[in-house]
């Protein structure tokens, strides 16, 4: 019974990085796009944005297992999560 819960740890971690990764890396470049003065075009600063969500993936996933649990890295995800729709949703 001892060999399953580093296990279910690690398969938690691994759902948190790449449910709330993903769902992270789609809600920021709506939220940089809308907040940030770009000095492109819209089309532009959208691909920009776009471009720079495979890098908040990568780290948000680093995060999940960079912390001392399996909840913390949920709570994490989420708490990023809310504060980059609100931001989006406040700024369009």
């Amino acid at each position: 019974m001892t060999g399953l819960r580093p296990a279910l740890d690690t398969l938690s971690r691994t759902l948190a990085a790449g449910l709330g990764g993903y769902a992270l890396a789609q809600a920021l470049p709506v939220t940089l796009v809308a907040l940030a003065p770009w000095p492109l075009d819209r089309a532009d600063a959208v691909l920009v944005a776009m471009q720079l969500s495979f890098a908040v993936y990568a780290l948000a996933f680093m995060a999940a297992f960079a912390v001392r649990s399996a909840g913390r890295a949920w709570a994490a995800m989420a708490v990023c999560l809310c504060a980059s729709a609100s931001l989006a949703w406040t700024a369009l």
